[in-house]
């Protein structure tokens, strides 16, 4: 079973289209957080959030996504940023 199995599972229970709220956590690089917005559309509302010590940025995105595939690809993208965790 791959990563996104479990999660394409839960997505196929939810009617589409609908709101998505993407969450992340990135090393605070500008060329990594560059790369994670990039993924998403000029709709998407991103907010960033820094940790206490500024090592790492969490970066929230709150899209209207079409299907659950749409969501999956956007994970699937995130996957290629080094040191990327997904939530």
């Amino acid at each position: 079973m791959n990563a996104f199995e479990g999660l394409k599972a839960k997505l196929d229970q939810e009617e589409w289209p609908c709101v998505y709220l993407f969450k992340f956590i990135v090393l605070s690089d500008s060329h990594k957080i560059a790369q994670l917005v990039d993924l998403f559309d000029e709709n998407a509302q991103i907010s960033f959030h820094s940790s206490k010590n500024g090592k790492y940025t969490s970066v929230s995105a709150k899209v209207v996504a079409l299907d659950a595939q749409s969501v999956l690809a956007v994970y699937q993208k995130a996957a290629n940023i080094e040191g990327i965790i997904s939530l």
